[in-house]
């Protein structure tokens, strides 16, 4: 005969899993699955700094972000795909991120000609593509509600650059050292735009190939002509070479005028610390300002979850364009979706980041440029342009 008790065991312990597996099956899986963002960016390379620097950045704000829980309980996981700053990499690692990964967005993506490589693929989509670490003129004059873009464009930094050294400096003579390809073309039509609203023409223009150290000859284009700036449109490791050369061959008062793309951490150190003549384009403030919070908290978190890694501008503002993901993403509740997603980032609070403004216009969420100089270990800003 069946002990009584056994059977009353039995039963409790059938009533419990049948319990649990009806608890765990019958809960909606979007509490459980992570919100996937994938990026393709330089992680080895002339540009590796570039991508790292992005993954550290976003990494630390989402790390934050999970540690408490993640987005309305569910987790952000960012995965990264090396494509050595080549297009054709660009290209098949996104197929990967959206055929095989299934990404619900494309977050930090970095370069001009990488982007342009996948334009196509991305603006036939209604895949959400955010915040591109490229200031390129045609990512703000499409049509693609898809595209959101973080940072200010290539026309603003050198439109401040051109405005500050002119009308401060009284310079009349640019020249400009650039990147072969659609990057550095988008630097010099931006730079001969700013030039001709002011009766003013280039002097000289000198350039490399891409993923290249090979600036001899743009050293002799541009020397001759004694220029009072250069702007420098290019990666940091070529445009560092190219400094130190101009210095040691032809002159060393001339302003070398390098925008937001050179990175600028990577370039000093490149330099051994000189900031001497630098004056740096930045599309975000320094990140040591005393008297910001959000500054502050990346400072703190950066140390906190990679120990071993250095602040930087590119960090810095990869983790503003992390935390701003972030607020679109908890605006909608428990049902996230892409639509809802890009329409929030779109109508962004203005003080998400505090004293940062952000706006969406010209399909950029900053509309400001910082320009600064370096010494004593800090970037100093000496002039702001922007609204």
């Amino acid at each position: 005969m069946v002990n009584k008790n056994f059977l009353i065991l039995l039963a409790t312990i059938i009533v419990t899993v049948i319990s649990t597996w009806f608890f765990y099956h019958k809960q909606p899986r979007t509490t459980k699955e992570p919100i996937v963002l994938g990026a393709s960016l330089p992680l080895s390379g002339i540009n590796s700094n570039l991508g790292q620097d992005i993954v550290v950045g976003a990494n630390t704000y989402f790390s934050h972000i999970n540690a408490r829980g993640g987005v309305n309980g569910r987790k952000i996981e960012f995965i990264q795909y090396d494509d050595k700053y080549e297009p054709e990499n660009t290209l098949t690692n996104t197929l990967t991120l959206i055929n095989k990964d299934k990404v619900f967005g494309l977050f930090g993506f970095v370069g001009t000609p990488t982007v342009k490589r996948i334009l196509p693929l991305i603006t036939n989509s209604d895949i959400p593509f955010v915040a591109p670490y490229t200031g390129a003129s045609f990512l703000r004059e499409n049509n693609a509600d898809n595209i959101i873009n973080f940072r200010s464009s290539y026309q603003d930094e050198i439109e401040a650059l051109v405005a500050f050294l002119t009308e401060k400096k009284g310079f009349t003579r640019f020249a400009i050292f650039y990147q072969n390809d659609d990057y550095g073309e988008e630097g010099y039509i931006a730079l001969s735009t700013a030039l001709s609203n002011r009766q003013l023409r280039l002097q000289a223009e000198g350039t490399y190939k891409r993923n290249t150290l090979s600036i001899r000859h743009a050293i002799r284009e541009i020397a001759s002509v004694k220029p009072e700036a250069i702007i420098l449109v290019g990666a940091y490791k070529p445009t560092a070479r190219f400094i130190d050369k101009v210095k040691e061959c032809c002159f060393d008062n001339i302003t070398f005028c390098p925008i937001s793309f050179v990175n600028a951490n990577a370039l000093i150190d490149e330099l051994g610390g000189n900031g001497d003549n630098i004056l740096f384009s930045q599309t975000v403030p320094s990140y040591d300002e005393s008297h910001s919070q959000e500054a502050e908290k990346y400072l703190s978190l950066l140390s906190f979850y990679y120990p071993k890694e250095k602040p930087s501008l590119v960090s810095y503002e990869s983790y503003l364009a992390a935390k701003t993901v972030v607020q679109a993403l908890q605006s909608n509740d428990a049902d996230i979706n892409r639509k809802a997603f890009i329409d929030n980032l779109k109508s962004v609070n203005k003080f998400t980041l505090n004293n940062i403004p952000l706006e969406y216009h010209h399909s950029q969420l900053l509309n400001q440029v910082y320009l600064s100089t370096y010494s004593n270990g800090k970037f100093h800003i000496i002039e702001k342009y922007g609204h």
